[in-house]
C-alpha cells in the first residue's frame, strides 16, 4: 500500500504536552496512554477509558465532576491535566425550511460550517474536515477558501457533539438508549476534501460509531470523496463507511475544469478503483453526485455517457440543482433539463434522485459553504478565468 496521502495528522504523545489535554477526539488507546501518563495503573486504564467514554460520548457530559462513578480524586486528577471541549459556537441560523447552519469555531480563531438538515425520517448533520479546501472546484464556494489546516479528529467529532447539544439530544438520567434520533445520520461534504485527512477523520467517525457512545450504524455515516483515488480502498478497510464521488462530468476535459484534481487522478482511474471498493454490493451502492450546471454537463449526450461509464457498479446518482453563491461562474439547470436527464438515468436502471436544495437563504446549501472569517478575496471575472468559463 502506497504511503497515505495526509495533512497534519494529529496524534497524542506519551510525554504529556503543555496544558491540559481534550480528551475530546482521543482515540480510546490514545486516552488510555494518556491516563497511564499522569499515573493511573496500566489495569486500571482500561476501566477508566470505558468510563469516561460513556460519560462524554454517551450522555454529553463535559464536567468531570458529574462524573459520579468515579471517585473524587480521581475526578481532581482529571480535571488538572485534562478538558473536555468542543468548537464554540459564533453563530446559529435557522432556514425557513428548518435547516440548520452553525458557524463554529476552533483552535487559533478559525471558523468552519456545520450545516443539519431535518427531514421525515432523518437528521442529517453535514461535518466539515477542513478549514478552507485544496480543491478549488470552480463550482464550489468553499472552493475559493484557500486551505488553512485540517480539523483535528476532536473538532470533527466535535460538530456532532455541537449539534447534539443545540437539539437536546443527550440521553437523559443516566440512560443509554434512544427514543428518536434527530441527528440519525452523518455525511463528510462539509468544508474540505476528507480523504486529505484521513486519520483523523477515521478516528473521529470510529468515535461516532462506538457502541457505547454516540452508536451511529456505519451505514448512517456518507463520505463524500472529489476522487483521492489511493485513499479510497482505505475507507472501507479503515472506517466501512458509506462512499459518495463528487463526479460531475462525463469527460475529463470537462471534470479538469469542474473538478481539478482530476488532472491527477482521471475519471478512468477514478472509476477503477470504485469498481474495486470492497464495500460496493447492491445493498451497498456508491452515490455519485452530480451537480446540474446550465450547458456545461446537463445535456443528453452527458446523461448517456454517464450511464455508459458507470456501467457495473452498483450506484445510485444523485443530481443537484447547482445552489448559487456570490460571483459564482455558473448558472442552474433549468427544472425541464434536470428531469430530462434524470429519465435517462432511471430508464438505465438507476436511482435519481434530485436533491432538494435546503437552507438556500442562509448559504447552507451543497456547495454554498465557507466561514466568514476566511474569505478569499476573488472577484468574479478572477473565478470564471480560473474555471475556463464565460457567461457572455
Amino acid at each position: 500500500m502506497s504511503a497515505p496521502i495526509t495533512q497534519d495528522v494529529h496524534t497524542i504523545p506519551r510525554k504529556l504536552p503543555e496544558g491540559p489535554q481534550n480528551l475530546v477526539g482521543m482515540t480510546r488507546e490514545a486516552m488510555r496512554d494518556a491516563l497511564i501518563a499522569i499515573g493511573t495503573p496500566e489495569k486500571q486504564a482500561k476501566m477508566r477509558v470505558g468510563q469516561i467514554w460513556q460519560w462524554i460520548y454517551n450522555w454529553g457530559v463535559r464536567d468531570f465532576d458529574a462524573m459520579t462513578n468515579l471517585s473524587k480524586a480521581f475526578r481532581a486528577e482529571l480535571a488538572e491535566h485534562f478538558v473536555v471541549e468542543v468548537p464554540e459556537v459564533v453563530t446559529k441560523q435557522v432556514s425557513t425550511d428548518g435547516t440548520r447552519k452553525y458557524l463554529v469555531r476552533i483552535a487559533g480563531g478559525h471558523e468552519v460550517e456545520v450545516v443539519y438538515i431535518p427531514e421525515a425520517d432523518r437528521g442529517t448533520l453535514c461535518v466539515s474536515s477542513q478549514v478552507g479546501c485544496t480543491l478549488t472546484c470552480s463550482f464550489c464556494h468553499t472552493g475559493t477558501q484557500k486551505l488553512v489546516r485540517n480539523l483535528t479528529a476532536g473538532e470533527i467529532i466535535g460538530q456532532v457533539m455541537v449539534a447534539r447539544d443545540d437539539l437536546d439530544e443527550w440521553p437523559k438520567s443516566g440512560t443509554r438508549t434512544y427514543e428518536a434520533r434527530l441527528l440519525s445520520n452523518i455525511v463528510l461534504m462539509g468544508m474540505g476534501e476528507p480523504l486529505y485527512n484521513f486519520e483523523n477523520v477515521r478516528d473521529a467517525m470510529k468515535i461516532a460509531m462506538d457502541p457505547e457512545g454516540i452508536q451511529l450504524s456505519r451505514r448512517r455515516i456518507t463520505l463524500s470523496t472529489s476522487g483521492v483515488v489511493p485513499e479510497i480502498e482505505r475507507t472501507a478497510a479503515e472506517i466501512g463507511c458509506q462512499l459518495a464521488v463528487s463526479f460531475h462530468a462525463t469527460t475529463d476535459e470537462v471534470r479538469d475544469k469542474l473538478v481539478p484534481i482530476n488532472k491527477r487522478w482521471n475519471i478512468e482511474a477514478l472509476l477503477d478503483a470504485l469498481r474495486e471498493y470492497p464495500k460496493v454490493s447492491n445493498s451497498e451502492r456508491i452515490t455519485f453526485e452530480y451537480v446540474m450546471l446550465n450547458g456545461v454537463n446537463d445535456s443528453d449526450e452527458d446523461a448517456h455517457r454517464l450511464m455508459k461509464l458507470i456501467e457495473g457498479i452498483p450506484a445510485k446518482i444523485n443530481l443537484i440543482p447547482f445552489n448559487e453563491w456570490p460571483g459564482a461562474p455558473y448558472q442552474r439547470s433549468s427544472n425541464n433539463r434536470i428531469r430530462a436527464f434524470s429519465d435517462i438515468v432511471h430508464k438505465a436502471g438507476y436511482a435519481s434522485p434530485v436533491r432538494k436544495p435546503r437552507g438556500e437563504d442562509i448559504m447552507a446549501a451543497c456547495g454554498q459553504l465557507k466561514s466568514e472569517t476566511e474569505r478569499a478575496r476573488k472577484s468574479r471575472r478572477q473565478i470564471e478565468a480560473e474555471a475556463g468559463v464565460s457567461r457572455d
